[in-house]
C-alpha cells in the first residue's frame, strides 16, 4: 500500500493540480517514504537549493545531498535528522539549519516537518518544507551592528540621539546633493513627568517603549525615527512637502493618542506635541531643530496634544484627529 500510494505522489497519476499549487508555493516542499527516500520536490525547493527535480527525486536523504548542519556545524542528515524522528514518532518539528547549495555556499533556512499516512492511517513517509532566511538574519545582524556601533537606544530599540545627529547631517546632505526636500517632526510626551510621579519608573519605560512602537509602526521605510533623549523623539521624512508632513504629524499625534497600556486594572493614555517643519537648503542640524523646538514649545504652551508646522513665516497650529 505504501510503494503504491507514494508512488503516485512521485509519478504522473499526482494529480497535476496539486502541482501547480505547490510549485507556486515560494518555500521548499518534498515528500518522503519511510526510508526518506525522496519523491517530490518543488519549485520552491529548486530555488533555495539549486538542485532540479529530476537531480534529487529517487534519492535518499542518507545521501546527505543537502549537507544539513545546525549552527554548531552537527551534520543532521547523519544523526539527529529531525525529517527521520517526525517519521518515527509523529511530531511536527521545526528547527533552524544550513542546508549546502548546489552551488557550495550555504543557506539558512526554517525546517518544518510532519509525518505522512495513508487513507487507512498507516505512516508511509514524511514531509518537509523549508523557507529561506537569510534576509531576517541579515536584518538581525543590521540590527547588532547598530547596536555594535551604538547606535540604538537600548530601551526603545530605535535611533539614539547618536544616531538623530548623524541622520540629520544626511539628510541635509541628500536634500543638497539629490535636489530633495525633507521634514523633520519633533515630539514630546505631554506630562510625562507626572506618568512617573503616579505609576513610577517602570511603567514610564513601558509607556516610551509603548510610544516609540506607534510611531516606528506609522512610517514609510524610508523615514527615521529617533529617541533625542528622555521623553523627546524625532522624526525624519524625505521627500517631504508640507502637506505630506501635516499629514503625517496628525497621523503621529492621532495613533498615540488612541494607544494605551494596561497595567493592574488601569489604562494608561498620553498625548503627543509637536513641532514640524520643511528643512530648508541653508540650513544646518542646529538652525533646523531650533525652529521645530520653538514649535514644539508653542504646542506645549496652547494647552498640548497638538502641533504646530511652519509655513513660511507664519506657524500654523494643527490637531489629531478625533476619530
Amino acid at each position: 500500500m505504501e510503494e503504491n500510494f507514494l508512488d503516485a505522489i512521485a509519478a504522473d497519476g499526482f494529480p497535476e493540480i496539486f502541482k501547480v499549487l505547490l510549485d507556486h508555493v515560494h518555500d521548499g516542499v518534498y515528500f518522503t517514504d519511510t526510508s526518506r527516500r525522496i519523491l517530490y520536490w518543488n519549485k520552491g525547493a529548486e530555488a533555495i537549493t539549486g538542485y532540479r527535480a529530476e537531480e534529487v527525486i529517487g534519492r535518499s536523504c542518507h545521501e546527505n545531498l543537502l549537507v544539513h548542519v545546525d549552527g554548531s556545524g552537527t551534520q543532521l542528515c547523519m544523526a539527529v535528522c529531525p525529517l527521520a524522528h517526525t517519521i518515527r514518532d509523529g511530531k511536527f518539528r521545526e528547527a533552524r539549519v544550513f542546508l549546502k547549495h548546489r552551488n557550495g555556499h550555504r543557506v539558512p533556512v526554517l525546517v518544518r516537518t510532519a509525518q505522512i499516512r495513508d487513507p487507512q492511517g498507516r505512516v508511509i513517509g514524511g514531509l518537509e518544507t523549508f523557507r529561506d532566511i537569510s534576509g531576517e538574519i541579515a536584518a538581525f545582524q543590521t540590527i547588532e551592528t547598530l547596536q555594535e556601533m551604538a547606535l540604538l537606544d537600548p530601551l526603545t530599540g530605535i535611533g539614539n540621539r547618536r544616531y538623530c545627529d548623524n541622520m540629520l547631517r544626511v539628510r541635509l546632505e541628500e536634500m543638497s546633493r539629490l535636489d530633495v526636500t525633507g521634514g523633520v517632526v519633533f515630539l514630546d510626551i505631554d506630562y510625562f513627568k507626572a506618568v512617573n510621579d503616579t505609576y513610577g519608573h517602570q511603567l514610564g519605560d513601558l509607556v516610551l517603549k509603548m510610544v516609540a512602537r506607534t510611531l516606528a509602526g506609522a512610517l514609510r521605510k524610508v523615514d527615521f525615527i529617533g529617541r533625542w533623549g528622555g521623553e523627546e523623539f524625532l522624526v525624519l521624512c524625505q521627500p517631504a512637502t508640507m502637506e505630506s508632513l501635516r499629514v503625517l504629524t496628525t497621523r503621529l499625534l492621532s495613533l498615540v493618542r488612541c494607544s494605551s497600556l494596561l497595567t493592574g486594572g488601569t489604562e494608561i493614555r498620553v498625548t503627543l506635541s509637536a513641532g514640524c517643519a520643511l528643512m530648508r537648503t541653508e540650513d544646518t542640524p542646529a538652525t533646523v531643530m531650533e525652529r521645530v523646538d520653538r514649535l514644539l514649545y508653542m504646542a506645549k504652551n496652547t494647552g498640548r496634544n497638538c502641533f504646530f508646522i511652519e509655513e513660511g513665516e507664519k506657524a500654523v497650529q494643527g490637531r489629531p484627529s478625533l476619530a
